[in-house]
Parts: C-alpha cells; structure tokens; sequence
C-alpha cells in the first residue's frame, strides 16, 4: 500500500504543476513610469501651473519688499553726510528690522510653499493611484508595478493608456472626489 501511495502523490504533483503552466501565461503585467504620469497628466498640469502662479505672486510681494530696503540703503548711503548722528542710528535700526523681517517672510513663503506643494501632490498621488486601479480593473490586469523595476518591455508599459484616459476626461477629473474603490484582489500566489 505505501509503494502505491508514493507514485500516487509524485502524480498528483506532477498534474498541479502541468495545470499551474496555464495560468502563468494568463497573467497580465503593466508596468507605469509614476512620475511620468505625475508630469503629463492633465491634473499634474493643472496642479503645477497653479503652484507656480501662486509661488509667483509671493516672489513678487517679497520683491517689492527687498526693492523698498534697497531705496532706503540707497537714501541713507546719500544722506549721512547730512544727517545727525541719532537720525542715521534710528536709519540702520530701520533697515536691520526690515532685513530681518524680508529673511523672516522669506523663510516663511517658502515654508508655506513646500507644506502646500507637498499636500497637494499627495491628493494629486491619491487621485493617479485610484484612476491606475481602475484603468487596470477595466483592462483586466492582474498586476500594475511601477518604481523599482529595472528592465521592462514596452509592451507592458501601461503609462500611456493611463494618460490617455486622464486627458480624454480633462484636468477637473483630479478635483472631483471620486468613489472608494474596492479593496485591490490579492495577488495571485507565484508557483501554487
């Protein structure tokens, strides 16, 4: 009976390996350059523009700020010769507060510009990541990577289908909230 188990098993074995075969060949991989989406994307478009305009209407308020400090070094360079001691004191006290507060404002555009940038490029992330799981849920793909991949063909490369369908619905289509997606199916089990 134990010598009519043991090719019994090897069969059975054999069979599930011969079955796994198939199911290799039907798996579909895509694989997404991310930050290439991340810059052709209309809403990356949108997004980036925006944070431009608004970076530049700040540059342009410290601007005027650094060009006020520079007229009133120029005035007192001019002047001194005939200004009171207390007058030129009272001058360079002015314009030591006002560099200090044009750093200070620089330092704080800035801030502000980064903790902006970095919110909105984690809703713009947010929003790529679920029209990517759709995309691949109509495609019928089992596997989508991207980051970390070192050699990919074109033929799996699923970045210009996204962008495709991200520019056909324009550039509101990251602003709108779009419904939670199903949790994603768990991967099919390599060699089982």
């Amino acid at each position: 009976m134990i010598r009519s188990v043991k090719p019994m098993i090897f069969a059975v074995a054999a069979v599930a390996a011969l079955m796994a075969v198939p199911a290799y060949a039907e798996l579909k991989v895509g694989v997404l350059d991310y930050g290439r989406l991340m810059d052709e994307s209309p809403q990356g478009k949108v997004l980036l523009e925006s944070l431009r305009n608004e970076a530049a209407a700040k540059q342009r308020e410290l601007q005027t700020l650094a060009a006020s400090l520079q007229t009133k070094r120029e005035k007192l360079a001019k002047d001194r010769a005939t200004m009171s001691p207390d007058q030129v004191t009272r001058a360079e006290k002015d314009l030591r507060d006002g560099e200090r507060d044009l750093a200070r404002r620089q330092s704080e555009v800035q801030d502000d510009f980064n903790a902006r940038r970095n919110e909105e490029m984690s809703k713009l992330q947010r929003a790529l990541i679920e029209e990517v799981r759709g995309y691949a849920k109509t495609q019928n793909f089992d596997l989508v990577i991207t980051d970390g991949v070192i050699y990919a063909a074109a033929a799996l490369d699923v970045t210009t289908g996204v962008l495709q369908l991200l520019q056909s619905r324009g550039p509101a289509a990251a602003a709108a909230p779009r419904p939670a997606a199903p949790a994603a199916a768990p991967a099919k089990p390599a060699g089982r």
